[in-house]
């Protein structure tokens, strides 16, 4: 499930994005989208009212809306285009983003068993959106879940179930609750299905979502699932999901004692390995997740080097984070880093300069590092998207610009003294 995915759904005028060359909107203003993301002769439904769905770059992709259903949805249609078996999701999960517990936990189901997105409804409705991807997407069930389509998760009420089974598909549930007791339900799902438990876990706090939430790409991405503390207990219901692995856990806890004490840390350990993974802030604590490899068990996503590509979401926007999630598990797996509306955080610009490709001869040498964002103008503006996407940009080891010759490149910006965005990118003198 991990191949890559050549994306063609992102048309030209999407690329003048950065250059104001396109008609701005987002989610609040409806436009007639009946044939986004169609392709010629298909009978796939109307799914959006963003106007421009897609805002590329020369390194980064935008998701262009500030509502979480609504990404979502354009999320499933740039990974799963759905025009033949192959390329179907095998099931589809539904949760409740403002539940962001539920939501985040059901995210280990994308990859196994489903390799499917989830989608978002209400408590008591699925949106029309939502309905529309479910139609156009048609699952194709899953053999090793008994021909399941659709996965419902957590404290959603029985006309959920009856909207998506009038569509005539095979439905299955795990029960809402407490977030520690559908983070378990989940990691018993997970096990029943796989005939696996999975020995490693990763330990997050339910009471803080910028510091759990960028745990959401790597579930989506991995077996390990997410459990729940608090921060000076451990609930009941995580104490059961370890004590399935005999003692022998490799729990990563993800967070600063801040958020996580030091307590429940020493309590956690009866139950095995303890390793944190922390920063002292949201955006370096995803940076650390990022960056951080268990050589041993091959977990995480040990990112120091170019050549790869990351999830930007506005740490004031968390539902959109729950919404880009899948973009861990087709195509250019993507860690979850945070940022701000304008610019990016001194400690977000470090790490991203630190992995900045850098070529020997040409630049057709690669690597390359990609990006996706998630979010609208409101949450993430041009200029960011702008300051993204050159320090993305692959420049020469030497400080020759692009053009070669004599045109040397300025050194880059130190991260206290930001990019505006929009100016010339250092080596790019042509």
């Amino acid at each position: 499930m991990k191949k890559g995915l050549k994306i063609g759904i992102i048309s030209a005028a999407t690329a003048l994005a950065l250059t104001g060359c396109f008609n701005k909107s987002n989610s609040s203003t409806p436009h007639d989208m009946s044939t986004m993301g169609q392709q010629t002769g298909s009978a796939q439904s109307p799914a959006s009212t963003v106007s421009v769905p897609w805002i590329a770059s020369k390194n980064t992709t935008r998701i262009n809306t500030r509502d979480p259903v609504e990404a979502a949805v354009l999320v499933s249609k740039t990974l799963w285009m759905a025009t033949r078996d192959a390329n179907r999701p095998g099931g589809v999960i539904l949760a409740n983003p403002k539940d962001w517990q539920t939501a985040l936990v059901s995210a280990d189901l994308i990859h196994h068993p489903n390799n499917g997105p989830v989608l978002f409804v209400n408590k008591d409705n699925v949106p029309d959106v939502t309905l529309n991807e479910l139609k156009r997407l048609k699952p194709i069930g899953t053999d090793t879940n008994k021909g399941t389509q659709v996965i419902l998760v957590g404290d959603l009420d029985p006309k959920v179930e009856k909207q998506v089974k009038a569509l005539g598909y095979k439905t299955d549930k795990i029960a809402g609750g407490n977030p520690a007791a559908v983070a378990k339900a989940v990691d018993a799902y997970y096990t029943a299905v796989a005939k696996g438990n999975p020995p490693s876990v990763i330990i997050g706090s339910m009471d803080s979502e910028e510091y759990t939430m960028p745990a959401v790409n790597w579930i989506a991405h991995m077996p390990e699932p997410l459990l729940y503390v608090k921060k000076d207990e451990v609930p009941q219901e995580t104490v059961d999901a370890l004590k399935t692995r005999g003692g022998k856990a490799n729990i990563y806890l993800l967070g600063p004692e801040s958020i996580i004490s030091a307590k429940v840390q020493e309590q956690l350990g009866q139950y095995g390995k303890v390793v944190r993974i922390a920063g002292n802030d949201p955006y370096a604590n995803a940076v650390a997740f990022a960056k951080y490899k268990d050589s041993a068990t091959g977990f995480g996503w040990g990112i120091t080097t170019p050549g790869h590509n990351f999830s930007f979401v506005n740490k004031d926007s968390t539902a959109l984070a729950l919404a880009a999630a899948p973009f861990s598990h087709l195509g250019k797996h993507a860690p979850l880093l945070w940022t701000d509306k304008d610019k990016l955080p001194d400690t977000v610009m470090s790490y991203v300069m630190s992995v900045q490709p850098k070529y020997k001869k040409e630049p057709t040498e690669g690597p390359y590092n990609h990006a996706w964002l998630t979010g609208s103008e409101d949450s993430l503006s041009a200029v960011a998207q702008g300051e993204i996407d050159s320090m993305l940009e692959i420049v020469s080891e030497t400080g020759e610009g692009h053009g070669g010759g004599n045109t040397k490149t300025e050194p880059s910006p130190k991260p206290s003294e930001g990019t505006t965005g929009g100016g010339e990118m250092p080596g790019m003198k042509h």
